[in-house]
């Protein structure tokens, strides 16, 4: 991770420079200066860190990174072409790393590491906020932004369907009160229909004892 945040800076570093020098749009210059201010930040502690942890570091950009950097300055000073490859270059490149910085954050043991990629998350994904902004960037471009390919396949509407059926009954958590309540309504019931002809007994047997009394 240190290596690859090293490298992400001997490149994006220059190419906030280049934005501020060659393009005439606003948003790309604002992005420029974010792009400087973030990897400034970012390089000094990754070479901090790099000492502690006896990490060789690299002291120059790669191949691929040499290239984009040509292509903006090959791009002519204040065109549409220098802030296309200027917003889309890095767009691509910062999409890249921030999955990359999330899967290092989750995964590694390393407390320095896992502060120092949080940190890094924080500056790729303000770097992609500014980047998009400027309106620039590209999102059909498949190669350049993969998840784009994701909503290109149109994979959201072929989710297969489940067949109500093929779900599980779930019981109803009132059943048990219902049958609770009815149980309890029938015995309750039982013994009123039982005292009312035990009543009904006692009246008529009172009632034939004093009608004999009279009789006599």
């Amino acid at each position: 991770m240190l290596v690859k945040v090293r490298l992400a800076g001997l490149w994006e570093g220059p190419a906030g420079r280049l934005g501020l020098e060659k393009s005439n749009s606003p948003l790309v210059k604002d992005a420029g200066r974010h792009l400087i201010e973030g990897h400034t930040e970012l390089d000094a502690t990754v070479q901090e860190l790099g000492r502690m942890l006896n990490v060789e570091l690299p002291t120059e950009p790669n191949e691929d990174q040499k290239g984009w950097l040509g292509e903006l300055n090959a791009a002519a000073p204040g065109s549409a072409e220098f802030d296309r490859v200027f917003a889309n270059r890095l767009r691509a490149a910062h999409g890249t790393v921030f999955k990359f910085l999330a899967d290092v954050r989750t995964g590694t043991r390393n407390t320095l590491i896992r502060d120092f990629a949080r940190r890094c998350m924080e500056v790729v994904l303000d770097h992609i906020t500014v980047v998009e902004k400027t309106g620039m960037v590209d999102f059909g471009d498949t190669t350049a932004i993969p998840v784009a390919k994701v909503a290109a396949k149109g994979l959201a509407g072929n989710v297969p369907r489940v067949a109500a059926s093929n779900f599980p009954s779930i019981p109803d958590p009132q059943e048990p009160y219902r049958r609770r309540t009815g149980s309890t309504s029938d015995t309750l019931l039982g013994v009123l229909v039982v005292v009312a002809v035990a009543f009904g007994v006692v009246l008529w047997s009172g009632g034939g004892r004093r009608s004999g009394r009279r009789r006599v």
